[in-house]
């Protein structure tokens, strides 16, 4: 458990801090929005890539957010408990938070199966088709299982499977995280120190 806590922690504070900076990119793209609309011709891309990078932003540092406890919690007794109680607490909702995550994986790798032009066969058909395509014929044979590629329904018609990709493995992130989690919260119960979250 411990190693598996180690290796989640540190791979998700490295893009949680990476995500930060992300920030930047956001008021890059809304200060050329700004510029573009008084001085120059509106940019068409400017409010989706926005939106894009946002999705970015928050999805990719959640897990680190997790990490540090700084996710919203509503407290009306947990601040009074023992540490020992805290770690029950937080294990129960934990294990829901898990599956939570699990569902919503399962969905996002269907929407992004969905906007590669994956329209039936369900979402082990699709995966299974790439997966195999990829060993026999490399990414051309992974390409293949692919049909129409969803475009934003917006005037410029950017791809969308990009954001769904990101989605997904921000999810995925967050759910290793919240698996660390609960095993720090085991390690607790057990009577092993783990340091209060940060």
């Amino acid at each position: 458990m411990r190693g598996f806590i180690r290796i989640v922690d540190g791979f998700n504070r490295g893009i949680g801090r990476l995500m930060m900076y992300g920030i930047f990119v956001i008021m890059g793209i809304l200060l050329w929005s700004s510029y573009s609309k008084v001085f120059a011709t509106p940019s068409l891309w400017t409010l989706e890539m926005a939106q894009f990078a946002m999705v970015a932003y928050y999805i990719l540092g959640g897990p680190y957010s997790i990490q540090l406890g700084s996710n919203v919690r509503m407290d009306l007794l947990y601040s009074e408990w023992s540490l020992r109680k805290k770690a029950w607490w937080d294990a129960f909702t934990t294990f829901f938070l898990i599956f939570y995550l699990g569902v919503l994986l399962w969905g996002g790798l269907s929407s992004l199966a969905y906007s590669l032009g994956h329209f039936s066969g369900g979402f082990w058909g699709f995966y299974g088709e790439v997966i195999s395509g990829f060993f026999t014929g490399g990414p051309a044979g992974a390409a293949e299982p692919m049909g129409v590629i969803e475009h934003s329904p917006t005037a410029w018609r950017p791809i969308v499977w990009p954001v769904k990709l990101t989605m997904c493995v921000g999810i995925f992130l967050m759910l290793l995280q919240c698996v660390s989690e609960f095993f720090k919260d085991v390690l607790r119960l057990r009577g092993e120190d783990m340091g209060e979250k940060a």
